[in-house]
C-alpha cells in the first residue's frame, strides 16, 4: 500500500501571468505558497481474478470497472493510462477541504496520483518531473484550461517565488524565513469559505480569451510579485502585502465581469472594514476562499465581522508531495 500527501496552496500575487497564453510571450511569475491542508491517495494491489471487475477507484463515488475506457473520472483514468496501469489496483481519494474553491485542488489531485503511481511501481520522480506530467495531463490531455502555478506547488511545496519563462523553464526561488518571521506571517493571514464551488477553468477559459487585450494588467501583476517578495523576505510591516493584495484583487476584477459577485464583494468589504489591511479571493473567480492579512490585534474584529462565513486555519511552507507510507 501507498498513501500520498499532497498540499493545497494560496496564491498571493501574480495568479494569471502563469498561463502559457500570456507566459511564452511575457513571461510571469507567482508569489505564495503551499498550506497544511492536504490531499490523499491511496494505492493498493488486488487480485482481480477473485472479483468481476479489475479496477476500484473511490472519491465521493465508487467506480469498479473492468477496463480502463470505462472509468467515468477522467483524470483517474488519463493518469493510470500514463502509467500504464490497467488492473489488479484500488485507488482511494481523499480530501481536506472541498474542491473547485481556489486552492488549486484539481491539480494537488493530479500530482498526488501521478507520484502515489509512480511509488506503486517502485519508482521516484523528481518533483519538478511531477509538476510538468501533471501540466501535460490537465492541458494537454484533458484539455483543461488552467494555469501552471497549481502542480507547482503541489509537487514542490513550500513558499516563494516561481518564476514561468518564455521557453517553458519553472524557476522557484524560495522566500528564505526565520520561524520567527514564518510565525508572524501566519499570524496576519485568516481564511474565509464563500460557500460557492466554481469549475476555474470555465473562468479561466474566459479570462485566457482576453490575455492580450489584458497584457498591461498581467505585467503589473508580475511586478507585484517582486515587490511582494521583498516584503516577505525583509523586516517590514506586513500591511505592505496587505495593499499589495488589495490592488491586485481590484486588478484581477478588472480581468472579466464573472470573477466577482455581490457576495464576495460584501464578505471583502465586511473583512476590510473591520480591520484588515488587504486581501484577495483565491483562485480564478467567482467562489472559493476569500484571504485577508490582518493585524493580530484586529483579528478577534474581522471574525466578528465575518461570523456568518467559515474560518479555515492553515499553516504555511508546507512540504511538497509525499509518501507518508509504503508497504
Amino acid at each position: 500500500m501507498i498513501i500520498t500527501q499532497t498540499p493545497f496552496r494560496v496564491s498571493f500575487l501574480g495568479g494569471g501571468t502563469d498561463y502559457p497564453e500570456h507566459f511564452r510571450t511575457h513571461g510571469g511569475a507567482v508569489l505564495g505558497t503551499a498550506i497544511s491542508r492536504c490531499a490523499y491517495q491511496t494505492v493498493m494491489r488486488f487480485e482481480s481474478s477473485l472479483f468481476d471487475y479489475s479496477i476500484r477507484l473511490g472519491y465521493r463515488q465508487v467506480e469498479c470497472v473492468r477496463t480502463l475506457d470505462e472509468i467515468q473520472h477522467r483524470a483517474f483514468q488519463a493518469c493510470l493510462r500514463k502509467l500504464e496501469l490497467t488492473h489488479d489496483i484500488e485507488v482511494n481519494y481523499a480530501a481536506e477541504l472541498p474542491g473547485f474553491t481556489g486552492l488549486g485542488t484539481s491539480s494537488s489531485f493530479v500530482v498526488g496520483l501521478l507520484n502515489a503511481l509512480h511509488s506503486f511501481k517502485g519508482r521516484y520522480v523528481a518533483p519538478m518531473d511531477l509538476c510538468r506530467q501533471a501540466i501535460e495531463i490537465e492541458r494537454d490531455v484533458l484539455g483543461e484550461a488552467v494555469g501552471c502555478q497549481d502542480q507547482a506547488w503541489a509537487a514542490m511545496g513550500g513558499m516563494g517565488l516561481i518564476e514561468f519563462k518564455p521557453n517553458d523553464d519553472i524557476v522557484v526561488t524560495r522566500v528564505p524565513m526565520s520561524t520567527q518571521r514564518r510565525a508572524e506571517i501566519e499570524s496576519h493571514l485568516l481564511m474565509v469559505f464563500t460557500g460557492i464551488t466554481r469549475r476555474a477553468a470555465d473562468l479561466a477559459s474566459k479570462q485566457i480569451k482576453k490575455a492580450s487585450e489584458n497584457k498591461d494588467r498581467y505585467l503589473r501583476m508580475r511586478t507585484q510579485v517582486d515587490e511582494g517578495y521583498a516584503v516577505l523576505t525583509g523586516n517590514a510591516s506586513l500591511e505592505k502585502l496587505g495593499s499589495l493584495l488589495h490592488e491586485g484583487w481590484l486588478l484581477k476584477q478588472s480581468l472579466d465581469e464573472s470573477i466577482s459577485n455581490g457576495k464576495i464583494g460584501s464578505i471583502y468589504k465586511a473583512g476590510t472594514e473591520a480591520g484588515a489591511w488587504g486581501g484577495k479571493l483565491l483562485g480564478a473567480g467567482g467562489g472559493g476562499f476569500v484571504l485577508f492579512v490582518v493585524p493580530p490585534e484586529r483579528r478577534e474584529r474581522v471574525r466578528a465581522a465575518l461570523k456568518d462565513y467559515q474560518e479555515i486555519p492553515f499553516g504555511i511552507d508546507a512540504p511538497g508531495s509525499r509518501v507518508i507510507h509504503a508497504s
